[in-house]
């Protein structure tokens, strides 16, 4: 099962190349935000985050909530930080 995993921007990486470091869990990786072009992001904006991409743009409260229902699918999650930790935009 591939899932979507919230994470906050932390960073504008390169807004021409649409790249940006975003914090999920305490792992920081950067991500391409292309898909999301036309949102405006800023640092600290929150992003639906998937193999390195971000999907969506979401509020904090729905993230907050996504983070805590997704660590409760246990392995699941674990998988989905693996392939987030092992990403890498280059």
């Amino acid at each position: 099962m591939c899932l979507g995993i919230p994470g906050q921007i932390v960073k504008i990486v390169d807004a021409q190349q649409h790249l940006a470091t975003v914090e999920v869990s305490g792992v920081r990786r950067v991500i391409s935000v292309l898909l999301l072009s036309e949102e405006d992001l800023n640092v600290g904006d929150w992003v639906l985050v998937h193999v390195g991409f971000a999907m969506a743009k979401i509020d904090e409260a729905e993230a907050r909530l996504t983070l805590e229902q997704v660590e409760k699918m246990g392995r699941e999650f674990v998988n989905e930080m693996d392939a987030f930790r092992s990403s890498q935009i280059t």
